[in-house]
């Protein structure tokens, strides 16, 4: 029950206070308008161009979005706490890592899906893309599996702000990593060979293809590996995260630099 407790309820305050400061209004421009403008970007870019279809662009950059939420909030989690200086009490204390920061990691995966969601309904409404109802049920679990890896790596991403100065800069990177070599508004048979290579272990890759594909009419169970593969990575990235949290934690304690800006 506590280390429940832990899960939910720490997480759940942990992440309020990332924005309690903040006005809601600035979400909406941050997190809600400025997906549809990426979209429209690559979508006009796209017809100018007779690639590809206005679906390819709304999808790839919509499920891409998710980046955002996941690798910035979930980077907070660790920096913000520095800058207040009040990681050293919560790595201080008796509880447990493991619900410690994947608790913090839950409602970063509940934004990223629900940026990603609007993102693309917004973008088909404005786009005249259309979702077949068949595929609805397709799409909310690749956009769920896309902002479960991508916290896996925001957790990498964290972790890497124990030794660090300025994590939003390698956040901002990431982001641009992703929109290159995931397949968002290139197919992947037409990147470079290395590069496709790269885009098999990253997150969102995968879970672009299946949201893709059902909306093109392919049931659930077509995509289901992919889905599959997009979840192991987002492990993957989640158990990398925590050892690397764990690896600098202690080396911060060793060298006195935990609180250190």
């Amino acid at each position: 029950m506590r280390t429940a407790r832990l899960f939910f309820v720490g997480g759940a305050i942990s992440y309020r206070a990332l924005f309690g400061w903040l006005s809601p209004w600035i979400y909406v421009p941050s997190l809600l308008v400025a997906p549809i403008f990426q979209i429209l970007l690559f979508a006009y870019v796209g017809r100018a161009a007779h690639l590809r279809s206005d679906s390819f662009y709304v999808i790839g950059n919509a499920l891409q979005y998710a980046s955002i939420p996941c690798l910035f909030a979930m980077s907070q989690t660790i920096t913000g706490e520095r800058w207040s200086n009040t990681l050293s009490a919560v790595l201080a204390s008796p509880a447990p890592r493991l619900p410690l920061f994947l608790g913090r990691a839950l409602p970063v995966v509940v934004n990223g899906a629900l940026v990603s969601g609007f993102a693309l309904a917004a973008g088909s409404i404005l786009l005249g893309v259309h979702v077949p109802v068949a595929a609805l049920p397709g799409l909310v679990l690749a956009v769920a599996a896309a902002a479960f890896s991508c916290t896996g790596l925001g957790l990498v991403n964290a972790s890497i702000g124990l030794r660090i100065r300025e994590i939003a800069v390698l956040s901002n990177i990431l982001f641009g990593f992703l929109l290159v070599f995931c397949g968002v508004n290139v197919p992947l048979d037409v990147l470079p060979g290395w590069m496709s290579g790269v885009a098999k272990v990253l997150p969102l890759t995968h879970a672009i293809q299946a949201a893709r594909r059902v909306v093109e009419g392919a049931s659930l169970g077509d995509v289901s590996r992919l889905l599959a593969v997009e979840i192991v990575i987002g492990l993957v990235y989640a158990a990398a995260g925590m050892a690397l949290l764990r690896f600098f934690e202690r080396s911060s304690r060793r060298h006195a630099t935990l609180d250190q800006a």
